[in-house]
């Protein structure tokens, strides 16, 4: 055994390997991405990065069925790509265990939305494990997976930003290996029809009553701090630890398993303290079921629904529940005059030149989920509305058939086309829809960190492969009209934009060229503004780079060369040939 300094992330990972699992799969998204990619660097592990949540679900429940191992990895939103299979494989169940890995992202540090993963639990009717640390991390993937074997379903593992990328030396331990345990046919198990199903159902149903039961006697997940009967503290997960840190005089339930709820355990708990509040992250789960059951407590009424439960939120709680003063938050003195950082493309971004060209037309976009999203900011602001992964082809369309008399363009990337894009794409041309679209084609995953998809030839073991083509699935589809533009060529992308728009019938751009920060043999030598040439007309600050600055609001722009990577968009607006 050894010590190592890992993330929650990397320790998810080597406690799957510790474990003995066999095959995990996933698709990348913060804050989850980094445990496939550090899985994989360990031997004996399928890891596989899948089109989408819902194919990487059902690929990790094969492989359970399968008597291998297995785990599936995804943050909140993607859980709601796999909910289908989730809620049917709970009633089917499992052979050899299988875990789902989820990333919560309180306080929304790079997601749309800010879903409890809980109530997926609760509705799929599976345990749902709850670490607060990288520790943690590691201990509960071993118990999560024991727990599915026991109980033949899977077990969730609900991570969070903070427990997903906090560090914590880790003892690690030699591989456990997990013999495959053959498949052996059972349509009364796995072909769930309703004759069938309704007795699966009534299975769990008594799964999850004993599941309940030791759960409220579980004292490696479930733990007590005792320290007085005045005030009693239920929490769960990292906001559980920022409690027992904050609270020194209040007695502290941390809920580890945290669903099905420990009935008993939670009434023993409130029967030792005299005044009970309810601390969690997000919504009042845990708070209505202990509510539910007679208890008195405090909860919402002190606790933020909205955003991460920090150490100091979780201060001004305890000032709210016991009247403490709150501690000195001032602001560190070499922080304040520190200058924003808005989101923006990168210098060099492809990107930039399919939106900037897009300023110059009366249309409606409707984006996406990735680097273009950052095309609805100042000065490009060519996004106009925005929902999920896929949705800027299916909101494109359907606002088409709602009447609306302007062009209306629909954006995804090519990571996004692949996953959910396609059935879009051919819904519009089944349907005789007459949008604009356009896949963003950078030839990677890049907002979550450059990972490989179908369209790229490779896999996440490295391994070279197809690299599927977004022109031919296009045309299998149905679409006639398909132009390919190199989008730094900002002439080409105008009269592609042009001709396609005045088409009265349905189109696909594909604005091809590579992410800049995963391809930098794409870069070039940076260019200059010639200063007596410039009249400061200031267009070529209208592409937002970040690499053309200006010192005051009247002065002249200039380029910084150590951003610039050459894609000679600026050079390419600019009427008076000051920048070369």
């Amino acid at each position: 055994m050894s010590k190592l300094l890992l993330t929650g992330n990397e320790a998810i990972a080597r406690g799957a390997w510790e474990c003995g699992v066999g095959a995990a799969f996933g698709y990348p998204g913060t804050p989850s991405t980094e445990i496939l990619e550090n899985l994989v660097k360990y031997p004996g592990v399928y890891c596989e990065w899948s089109p989408n949540e819902k194919v990487a679900f059902e690929s990790a429940a094969g492989a359970a069925i399968g008597g291998c191992r297995s785990m599936v990895t995804m943050k909140h939103v993607g859980l709601n790509v796999a909910a289908d299979p989730m809620m049917t494989l709970s009633y089917v169940g499992i052979v050899a265990g299988m875990v789902i890995v989820v990333a919560d992202d309180p306080g929304q540090h790079s997601s749309q939305t800010e879903q409890d993963t809980r109530h997926y639990a609760r509705l799929a009717k599976l345990p749902i494990l709850e670490p607060g640390n990288a520790v943690e991390c590691a201990a509960f993937m071993k118990i999560a997976f024991d727990l599915s074997e026991k109980y033949r379903c899977p077990v969730i593992l609900r991570s969070t930003t903070c427990v997903s990328h906090s560090r914590f030396h880790i003892e690690t331990a030699e591989r456990v290996e997990h013999s495959r345990v053959a498949f052996e046919k059972n349509l009364q198990q796995f072909v769930p029809i309703p004759m069938f199903g309704r007795k699966l159902r009534a299975k769990v149903e008594e799964r999850m009553a004993t599941q309940a039961l030791e759960s409220a006697q579980n004292r490696q997940l479930n733990t007590i701090f005792h320290r007085g009967n005045e005030l009693g503290i239920i929490s769960s997960g990292v906001a559980a630890l920022h409690c027992v840190e904050q609270f020194s005089d209040a007695s502290i339930l941390k809920l580890g398993w945290a669903w099905p709820f420990p009935d008993q355990l939670l009434k023993d708990f409130a029967a030792s303290c005299k005044k009970i509040a309810v601390i969690e992250e997000g919504d009042p789960i845990l708070e209505e079921h202990v509510k539910a059951l007679g208890i008195s407590c405090d909860g919402k009424n002190v606790v933020p629904r909205c955003g991460e439960l920090t150490p100091r939120v979780i201060a001004e709680i305890k000032a709210k529940l016991t009247g403490a003063p709150l501690p000195d938050f001032s602001q560190v003195a070499q922080a304040d005059d520190l200058p924003t950082r808005p989101p923006m493309l990168c210098a060099g971004c492809p990107h930039r030149g399919i939106f900037y060209g897009l300023t110059k037309f009366d249309v409606i976009v409707t984006g996406d989920i990735g680097c273009y999203t950052l095309g609805a900011f100042p000065p490009l602001e060519r996004t106009d509305l925005l929902i999920c992964m896929g949705a800027g082809f299916t909101l494109a369309h359907g606002m088409v058939k709602a009447g609306e008399t302007r062009p209306v363009v629909g954006i995804v990337g090519d990571s996004t086309f692949f996953h959910s894009g396609i059935t879009g794409l051919l819904n519009l041309v089944y349907n005789k829809g007459n949008a604009t679209l356009i896949v963003a084609d950078n030839r990677t995953t890049a907002m979550t960190g450059h990972q490989d998809h179908p369209g790229t030839g490779r896999t996440l073991m490295g391994e070279e492969t197809l690299s599927a083509s977004i022109e031919e699935i296009a045309k299998a589809c149905g679409m006639k009209r398909i132009r390919v533009v190199d989008p730094n060529d900002l002439e080409a992308v105008h009269q592609v934009l042009q001709q396609e728009l005045a088409a009265d019938e349905p189109s696909l751009i594909i604005s091809r060229a590579p992410c800049i920060l995963k391809e930098k043999s794409a870069a070039k030598p940076p260019l200059a503004i010639d200063a007596d040439k410039c009249r400061n007309c200031r267009a070529c600050l209208k592409l937002g780079c970040p690499a053309i600055e200006t010192l005051d609001v009247k002065g002249k722009p200039s380029i910084n060369a150590q951003q610039c990577v050459g894609c000679k968009m600026c050079e390419s607006v600019c009427k008076f040939g000051a920048i070369r």
